[in-house]
This record gives C-alpha cells, structure tokens and sequence, in this order.
C-alpha cells in the first residue's frame, strides 16, 4: 500500500474534492493540517513542497503534487478502482467540463485571496461570491438538464456511479451555503450534492468530520 499524506484545511473546498477522492477509494493517508486563517500556508516549510503557497499538496511514496484537479486524475491513474471518470470519451469529456465549470468558473473567485484583494467590505466580499456561486450553478444546472436530455440519468451528478464532478460539486455546495446562496433554485444540482454527501465516502470527507475542524 502507497504511503500518503495530504497536507490540507478542514473547511477548504479544494482539500475536500481531494479527501472525497481518497475516502471512496479506500486509501489511508496521514491528515497534516495547515491552517490558513493563521497563514501556515505561506510558511517556507509549506512553500517548499506547494509552491503555489496553497492546499491541497499531496505526497504519495515521497512524490508530491498539487492541484486538486491534478491530484484527483493522478490517484484516478495510480488507483483506478473505482473510476472517476467514464470510459467513453465524450462521457468523460463532459464529466471534466462539469469539473472545470467548478474549478475554474467559481472556486477560485470565492477564495480568500480573491476576496480580500477585491474589497475590504465584509459584505460586497460575500456579494461577490453569491454572485459566481449563482452564475456557475446556474450554468452547471443547464449541464445536467442537457446530459439527462441525452441519456445520462441517476441520482449523482452524472449517472449513477460518483464522478469527479460529484467531488467537486459536493465542497461547492458547501461553499455556496456559507455565502447565502439559496440553493433550491438549482434543484437537479442540488439532489445531486446531497446524494453524493450522503455516501460513506462523502461523510467521512465532510468537513466537520475532520481532526482540525472547529467546533462550537
């Protein structure tokens, strides 16, 4: 078995795509938390292995890699069972759109450094995130009406079976509630990142589940 260890926050969205990937497919590894509130994550130690100053980071036998996305397709790669992808092409190519509409299209406007350097005003910062929260889903939403108009129906995001798309749906939901977006206008999103929250794999990457987490 692989030695692992994820350098993550509990309430990153980024870490949770990454600790959803490993619980479903059964991998141990060791949780090193880096805490982003009090900016460990721009400490020379942390730096060293993720150069970008950000979490996650993942070393797998002493190899290191960044990028959530990056790092999902590398265990998909190293521990094919289950697949994060479909096998047909125009099937995973769909998949990684409804990835990258996540990864590219809203997370990283809702990131704290984004937000700080966009306004010092608490509230046109969480303004600003409901908005790309409402504008991806609501693009996301349309994904899925078009992809079960075509034959792709289940209770997660596409089909039956959990995707990469459901990896990054379900930490994106989360993050879209922590901004007041209100969610029931996205119903077949919706369903699908509370199906996929449900599963074993999605409670044991939830947040609130992790040893870092804060609680009241």
């Amino acid at each position: 078995m692989a030695e692992i260890v994820l350098y993550n926050y509990w309430r990153s969205s980024s870490s949770y795509r990454v600790r959803f990937a490993l619980a479903l497919k059964g991998l141990a590894y060791r949780y090193v938390a880096v805490n982003l509130l009090d900016k460990e994550q721009r400490e020379v130690s942390h730096v060293s292995r993720s150069p970008t100053g950000y979490v996650p980071c993942i070393e797998i036998d002493g190899r290191s890699m960044i990028e959530s996305v990056a790092i999902i397709e590398l265990l998909d790669e190293l521990f094919p069972d289950p697949p994060l992808y479909p096998r047909d092409q125009w099937q995973r190519a769909r998949v990684r759109a409804m990835v990258e509409l996540i990864n590219a299209g809203i997370q990283p406007l809702q990131n704290l450094n984004v937000l700080e350097r966009h306004s010092s005003d608490p509230k046109e910062r969480i303004a600003w995130a409901k908005h790309f929260n409402e504008r991806g889903l609501a693009a996301l939403e349309q994904l899925m009406i078009a992809n079960e108009a075509d034959g792709i129906c289940g209770h997660f995001a596409f089909g039956d079976a959990l995707t990469a798309a459901d990896l990054c749906l379900v930490p994106q939901l989360y993050g879209a509630r922590r901004f007041g977006v209100e969610l029931a206008h996205y119903p077949r999103v919706l369903a699908a990142g509370e199906a996929a929250a449900a599963t074993k794999a999605g409670l044991a990457a939830a947040p609130e589940a992790q040893p870092d987490a804060v609680r009241s």
